[in-house]
């Protein structure tokens, strides 16, 4: 039986579509479901395996990146989402859905506190909105979603990424090998903080975290908008290069490996 996601919107979300392709283009099902209706019956998440947050501006980013969205999950759906969050089953939450789950506390969760925001996701540090494709390096050997990725070619949009904890939260994170992805340069060397290798000055060039059990991934670059081998940044050059050597195109993204990761983990 092929696992069945949850794809959230609502007010200002825009990449639900491409989310749930490409969950279904992996081998699962996904349905597109406006918050106000889980709201009105939040019984029907015990039909879904895996719960994504895609990008988006929701309610105009105007309380700050995804305050508003998670509040109305707070108010709303708060046992509900934890209890899904402690079963065996997977959350994405990207871009916007990165800063909802911070605001909503479900990543990091440090000592258990699903529900407790411990981190934020402040202003770039270029005080300007920033797109651009980014080198990631996985740093996580307990993340689900990671799985057998090493370095991810993806393209960032946002304002608010820049990401912050405290020295006690931050420890506790990297000794519980919960940073997901890194900002790095495309040899895998370190960003350093360097622009725009790390788009937003991200504390240690944290682009990814996950829970404390690697089920649930908070992540600012988007793997949805990879998700075709000509969605990529340079593809015109590397499709010369491929020509002349003899090998075949490619039709997929290398964004799709981490909702392929999702779906076999059901499988």
């Amino acid at each position: 039986m092929k696992p069945k996601a949850i794809i959230l919107t609502g007010y200002g979300i825009n990449c639900e579509e491409e989310t749930a392709w490409c969950f279904e283009k992996t081998g699962g099902e996904a349905e597109i479901v406006h918050i106000n209706d889980l709201i009105e019956n939040p019984n029907r998440l015990s039909d879904y395996q895996i719960l994504a947050i895609p990008g988006g501006f929701s309610y105009g980013d105007d309380t700050g990146s995804g305050n508003a969205y998670a509040n109305k999950i707070k108010n709303n759906l708060t046992e509900q989402i934890i209890n899904f969050a402690k079963q065996d089953k997977l959350i994405i939450g990207i871009c916007n859905g990165f800063q909802i789950l911070a605001n909503t506390g479900l990543v990091p969760a440090i000592d258990d506190k699903y529900g407790e925001r411990q981190v934020a996701l402040m202003r770039n540090k270029t005080a300007r909105y920033e797109c651009r494709w980014t080198w990631l390096k996985n740093t996580s050997k307990k993340c689900v979603w990671t799985r057998d990725i090493d370095l991810l070619h993806l393209p960032v949009a946002h304002g608010e990424g820049n990401f912050y904890a405290e020295s006690e939260i931050l420890n506790k994170i990297k000794e519980n090998d919960q940073v997901a992805f890194k900002y790095v340069n495309e040899d895998s060397s370190p960003a350093n903080q360097k622009f725009p290798i790390n788009p937003n000055g991200a504390l240690e060039d944290i682009a990814a975290i996950t829970d404390p059990s690697g089920r649930i991934l908070g992540m600012m670059p988007h793997p949805e908008r990879f998700l075709a081998f000509t969605n990529e940044e340079g593809w015109e050059l590397k499709k010369e290069r491929l020509i002349r050597e003899g090998s075949a195109l490619p039709k997929d993204g290398e964004g799709l490996k981490i909702f392929k990761n999702a779906v076999q983990y059901f499988l």
